[in-house]
């Protein structure tokens, strides 16, 4: 029997992709098959960061080519290119940045900060450029968790150029303020200040801007989602009854205004003592799941009531930068793949895909 390139993408059309929930033919990661005689070679490209992913990825590649009896060597690369993905019509493209995902949570002590910091710094472990930036004006909390003091430089036209950190790039109106100075503003003036943070950043050809938005579903809320270009939207929750209220309203809310909801993240799921190893559901168990069902929208994972986290994140070295390794970053990595993975799915922008073309007769 010779091999064809149909029977081996019959025999790719097995291998599913957990980040996408889709195998690699109907995901459209094939982007090449090469054969000579017996011998298969096989080229996977993903649409989302996931350096730690790949060669896992290939090695399953690699055994469900090797166990088909017609196939007697196979090899798989596997890459990831980032995509800039549709958002609403009306709404142009962020300069520097391909894809913007929105965190929210509805209700405020939720972890939503730290979660939106790990994830944005769990996509560059994987391979992305990725900013961040403190949509909360009244209460700018980013710079101390990238442990970031001092002002930003500008440069010609006005622009910032952003702080970095943990090879994260960051804006955040506390950089321009004194950490104790309230901002005693009313609405219209904080949504012209998330507008300028926004715009007049020198973003520098960012795969995800990851937004953390401030608690409720008020004017802040509304007008990024009605003037920047937002990719997709992750809601961040505990178990809790109270906070899955306010987080069915965030997710509502996101769906009024037409930006896809990427999937909820349940935070302070489960606390394990460090004494004596007893775990237990403070905040209830599985809220994050029947919402997730209730909804149509994947429950990305879960993650845990752990005092490093605050820790680290109080110091400056968030647990994804700090403790690479651990448990808790792991989980972190993990749903920063299967949100970029869902997001991979998206129809493609068209508004950067093509330069415009100009002709002269000169």
């Amino acid at each position: 029997m010779s091999v064809t390139e149909d029977h081996v993408r019959a025999l790719l059309s097995r291998v599913t992709d957990p980040n996408t929930g889709l195998d690699l033919v109907s995901g459209g990661q094939v982007r090449g098959v090469g054969i000579d005689g017996d011998k298969v070679a096989v080229d996977v490209v993903l649409g989302y960061p996931a350096a730690s992913w790949h060669a896992t990825l290939a090695g399953m590649i690699e055994g469900v080519l090797r166990a088909d009896p017609a196939i007697s060597a196979a090899s798989a690369s596997v890459s990831s290119r980032v995509l800039a993905h549709e958002v609403r019509k009306g709404v142009n493209p962020l300069p520097g940045v391909k894809n913007v995902i929105a965190v929210a949570s509805g209700k405020g002590g939720v972890g939503k900060s730290t979660t939106a910091v790990n994830l944005a710094l769990a996509l560059v472990a994987e391979g992305a450029r990725v900013g961040v930036l403190d949509a909360d004006i009244y209460g700018p909390s980013i710079p101390r968790m990238l442990g970031l003091t001092g002002r930003p430089e500008t440069v010609e036209n006005k622009r910032i150029v952003p702080m970095r950190a943990h090879g994260l790039e960051a804006m955040s109106i506390g950089f321009l303020i004194d950490e104790d100075t309230p901002m005693i503003w009313r609405g219209p003036m904080v949504t012209q200040a998330l507008q300028q943070l926004l715009n007049d950043t020198l973003w520098q050809d960012l795969d995800y801007l990851v937004i953390d938005l401030p608690p409720g579903t008020g004017d802040i809320h509304l007008t990024l989602c009605q003037r920047v270009p937002v990719s997709g939207a992750l809601i961040v929750t505990t178990p809790q009854d109270i906070a899955l209220l306010d987080a069915r309203k965030a997710l509502k809310m996101f769906e009024k205004v037409e930006v896809p909801v990427l999937g909820i993240v349940e935070n302070m799921a489960i606390h394990v003592c460090s004494n004596c190893g007893h775990a237990e559901h403070i905040f209830g168990s599985g809220g994050g799941g029947r919402m997730a069902s209730q909804y149509g929208v994947p429950l990305l994972g879960s993650l845990p009531l752990d005092i490093r986290i605050r820790e680290q994140a109080d110091g400056g070295a968030p647990t994804v930068a700090s403790q690479p390794d651990s448990a808790a970053a792991v989980s972190y990595r993990d749903i920063a793949r299967k949100a970029a993975g869902r997001l991979s799915l998206r129809a493609r922008s068209k508004s950067i895909a093509f330069p415009n073309i100009v002709v002269r007769d000169d």
